[in-house]
């Protein structure tokens, strides 16, 4: 890449925005189909206003995003007892349940730090699993409501929901440590501690999903950006939840997009695109594919959206909690029906 761009100071400026040009159309041509084959057509009504039970789960989201980002507040290694607050939080709202929640200890900076699992077996193929996680630390600087507390909050009501399911397959909600700058890729990030294990122990992990900042929407024009060229086949309203695969995984996300347009009602888009493709690798679902999982990251795309990712002002009030509760009934449907 370095002699190509050495080469090209060598070429007179209007022939080099010409072949500028061509390369892009090129990328652009060749990625095409795979932003646009994406099964099923997203939900265009109105964001429909919570009826029934729906209220409640708001309300419970609402609870542990506020507990989290909150009255805990920044949480990670450097705010060790913070960090600790927020595991003990997590496995109590599990175990009130009725889960059993097995910690995975490891150190760090001196510390003992862990992921939490909770585990609803499969009562025909409980060997196929199903991992449904979230990372619970935020990033220094930052009280982390919708990074992550909202994926954690989301995991927590998606382990109520189905509780009360019988499935056939294996679902594990896992609440991962150290997802953040400066563990993110590396052995002491808790998703790969987690994937690891799972590999060495030879289960069979079908899904992943990584939920992954999903709370903050807006109807503004303008108010979505992307990577390029991703702009050019996707909305510019930051109003639908997006799923997010590397082409190893394209499988897992058409059926997964498919099961939630089908069953949800909010708008969703899906994107299958090479991992070096900038925010397609920056979860935990990233580890999954480390040891050959397949695994779809869940976002509203953070920092391509929200004006306070990783900031002091990711805090509880900025997040919709409304549409954050229709995307969560959406993924009960999906990964209770991936189960079977």
């Amino acid at each position: 890449m370095n002699l190509i761009l050495f080469l090209m100071k060598f070429i007179p400026p209007k022939r080099r925005l010409i072949i500028y040009g061509t390369i892009i159309f090129l990328i652009v041509l060749i990625m095409a189909p795979f932003f646009s084959k994406i099964p099923g057509k997203s939900y265009a009504g109105p964001v429909l206003p919570l009826t029934g039970g729906e209220p409640v789960i708001r309300d419970r989201l609402k609870g542990h995003v506020d507990m989290l980002a909150g009255h805990i507040g920044e949480r990670n290694v450097w705010n060790y007892d913070a960090l600790q607050k927020a595991a003990g939080y997590i496995q109590v709202s599990l175990e009130s349940l009725g889960y059993k929640v097995t910690s995975q200890p490891f150190m760090v900076e001196n510390k003992q730090v862990r992921n939490l699992v909770a585990i609803h077996k499969g009562q025909e193929r409980d060997k196929e699993i199903i991992v449904v996680g979230a990372h619970y630390d935020s990033v220094s600087g930052s009280p982390g409501a919708n990074d992550n507390a909202t994926g954690v909050a989301a995991v927590l009501e998606l382990a109520r929901l189905l509780s009360v399911e019988t499935l056939p397959c294996t679902v594990h909600f896992v609440a991962f440590v150290n997802e953040e700058p400066p563990f993110f890729k590396t052995q002491q990030m808790g998703s790969l501690v987690y994937s690891n294990q799972a590999k060495k122990q030879n289960e069979q992990i079908m899904a992943m999903f990584s939920l992954e900042t999903i709370g903050y929407y807006s109807d503004k024009e303008g108010s979505q950006r992307y990577p390029f060229p991703l702009g050019l086949f996707y909305p510019d309203k930051g109003n639908f939840i997006g799923f997010v695969s590397n082409f190893s995984s394209k499988s897992l996300l058409k059926r997964s997009i498919s099961l939630f347009r089908q069953f949800g009602e909010f708008p969703s888009e899906g994107v299958i695109a090479p991992s070096w493709l900038p925010g397609v690798d920056w979860s935990d679902h990233w580890a999954f594919w480390e040891n050959g999982y397949p695994g779809v990251m869940i976002t509203d795309t953070a920092l391509y959206r929200y004006p306070h990712y990783h900031s002091l002002y990711d805090v509880p009030e900025n997040i919709d909690y409304d549409r954050l509760t229709r995307v969560v009934l959406g993924l009960a449907e999906v990964v209770k029906r991936l189960a079977f």
